[in-house]
């Protein structure tokens, strides 16, 4: 099915760069991003070679919480197809993957989660061809180190923090910069990260729309 260079590529142990991390509670965990994933999945099999396609998204729960944001679930089932260079046989897998999307609009959270839920999916089906996928990161007995994200993103403005660590936020692919007199928290999905952005002792702006905190003096 796959030629030497492919089956070469797949063998391949996965580089630590590429490892992202994030908290979920008191646990760390390790991923592939999205776009990194895709990236791969062009490379090895090639452009025209593979293709996707959503079989299941839907809806599986919608609340609110305490800060009267609207939290909801979708569940996507997508199905990865991989064909030789000539297109004359195929490999197919299929996984579940799930999404949360938090906001104060029901079209955003319907949009974060949706998207969510099919890049889980996507990824999820892709981890079955190896490493190169992520699928050594579902090894509990394997330990994996991404150097860069053991330091902070240095931000474009010096923060005078010496008694700070916000470790937890760079984690989580969020930067903290000074902006006049605070400090405040920027990033994607900012929301859905807010419980550990609170632990950090920062607090939501609604006049700033961001999470600040006053910068402590040196």
């Amino acid at each position: 099915m796959f030629d030497q260079p492919q089956n070469q590529a797949l063998s391949q142990e996965l580089e630590t760069t590429r490892i992202k991390n994030r908290s979920k509670g008191d646990v760390e965990l390790s991923y592939l991003e999205g776009f990194d994933v895709i990236d791969t999945a062009n490379r090895i099999f090639g452009y025209g070679n593979w293709s996707y396609n959503i079989t299941i998204l839907e809806q599986v729960s919608q609340e609110s919480n305490q800060n009267q944001n609207i939290v909801i679930c979708y569940k996507a089932i997508v199905s990865v197809k991989v064909s030789d260079t000539k297109h004359e046989h195929h490999i197919s897998r299929e996984d579940v993957g799930f999404g949360t999307g938090i906001s104060k609009t029901l079209s955003d959270s319907h949009e974060s989660a949706a998207k969510e839920a099919v890049t889980d999916a996507l990824k999820r089906s892709l981890r079955s061809f190896g490493n190169q996928f992520g699928n050594s990161l579902y090894d509990k007995s394997r330990q994996h180190q991404n150097s860069q994200q053991t330091q902070q993103p240095k931000p474009s403005n010096k923060v005078n923090t010496p008694s700070q660590d916000y470790s937890k936020l760079s984690n989580l692919g969020l930067s903290v910069m000074q902006q006049g007199s605070n400090l405040v928290v920027i990033g994607d999905d900012i929301f859905a990260k807010k419980d550990t952005i609170k632990a950090c002792g920062f607090k939501w702006d609604a006049r700033l729309k961001h999470w600040c905190k006053q910068q402590e003096a040196a």
